[in-house]
């Protein structure tokens, strides 16, 4: 485990569901709230020393490691403004606070990735970013209660498989759950990723899923880092455990607005590299890595660093999302991948009784 990934695991703990090099943020109870499945967080007031500190801290990591300098510039000169005209000297608290610093970053950027966040309990200083040995089995217990992202594995109607994912676990739990899968699928006529319920996820784990689904190691995309300045190659694996889908047969990956980062890394590189269609809503458009950042006693950013680039497009989807081939809503989103398929397989079959079920199986799902 690397120090950026093991800055992840540190914060998953402290409430952000992260993963691996490109990052997975997700705080879905907002700034200064934990988890679902944890009570809010209590407020603390703060003063102007406690929020100039914070907006100092802001200013230093986004010159630093910001993805586009540019926009860190602007950034900066924009919050000194700010300070200078008073404008956060009515924010005693600290809940507020952090609301407020993501809004304005998020408002110039539109970068869902970049967000301050308040934390009741005190940010432990660490020189490497890693995390302690109870974070980590914190991690570890809430990541084994979730099946480490696997909700679902079945056939539909007509040997269709079907494989939802919540999350990309990290490839030491994901690996063979990997493998039981597509052992289990491995028969089935055509597949149905469904991520329309994915909040992100370790980028390992999604070219792991994705080397089963090609026949040969393809290119999924690059990562450019700026405050490492160095570009990662990411492509699919040579061989796999378990037994290759290969690509021959029909692949449709299900998303919805929530579907978010690593989640759409998934649905991007398969988009584009032609190897599935992706049916549902636009996904929410965060793309850029990066690594949580302390800033205070109370106080931590989520600074994004890098930026993919997808072989094909040679850009990515953040601020767009993954725009679907079949676009409709997330609810009709798996009817409508079954119809695609199914209107497939009909043209093909050449049992009569199996073509006319098809037939009457089509209308019930129009």
């Amino acid at each position: 485990m690397n120090k950026r990934t093991r800055i992840f695991a540190a914060m998953a703990v402290l409430g952000v569901a992260a993963a691996g090099s490109v990052a997975v943020l997700a705080w879905p109870g907002g700034p200064g709230q934990g988890p679902p499945h944890e009570p809010p967080q209590k407020d603390m007031a703060i003063d102007k020393v406690a929020r100039d500190e914070v907006i100092q801290n802001v200013i230093a990591n986004l010159k630093r490691a910001y993805v586009f300098p540019d926009k860190a510039i602007s950034l900066e000169k924009d919050l000194r403004a700010r300070v200078a005209h008073g404008d956060f000297d009515a924010i005693d608290s600290a809940q507020s606070f952090a609301m407020r610093l993501t809004d304005l970053l998020q408002s110039q950027t539109h970068d869902k990735h970049l967000e301050v966040r308040y934390f009741e309990q005190a940010v432990p200083e660490s020189h490497d970013g890693g995390p302690s040995a109870q974070e980590q089995a914190a991690e570890a217990l809430h990541q084994k209660q979730v099946n480490y992202g696997f909700a679902n594995i079945g056939r539909l109607h007509f040997n269709i498989g079907l494989l939802e994912l919540h999350a990309f676990g990290r490839p030491q739990h994901t690996a063979e759950r990997i493998t039981a899968a597509m052992t289990l699928l491995g028969d089935t006529d055509a597949l149905i990723v469904d991520l329309r319920e994915c909040h992100g996820g370790d980028p390992d784990t999604v070219m792991l899923l994705a080397s089963y689904l090609f026949d040969q190691p393809t290119h999924l995309n690059d990562i450019y880092f700026r405050d490492e300045g160095r570009t990662e190659q990411r492509w699919t694996t040579a061989s796999v455990t378990g037994k290759r889908y290969g690509q021959a047969r029909k692949l449709y990956v299900l998303t919805s607005s929530e579907t978010i980062s690593g989640c759409e890394d998934f649905a991007y590189a398969l988009k584009n590299a032609g190897r599935a269609k992706i049916v549902g809503e636009v996904t929410a458009g965060a793309a850029h890595a990066g690594s949580p950042q302390r800033l205070s006693t109370h106080f931590m950013m989520f600074v994004p660093s890098g930026r993919p680039i997808n072989p094909v497009t040679h850009g990515d989807w953040e601020g767009t999302g993954v725009v679907p081939d079949i676009q409709t809503s997330a609810k009709k989103a798996l009817d409508a991948a079954q119809l695609a398929i199914l209107n497939e397989m009909v043209v093909a079959e050449r049992d009569p009784a199996r073509k006319d079920e098809m037939q009457d199986h089509i209308r019930e799902l129009q």
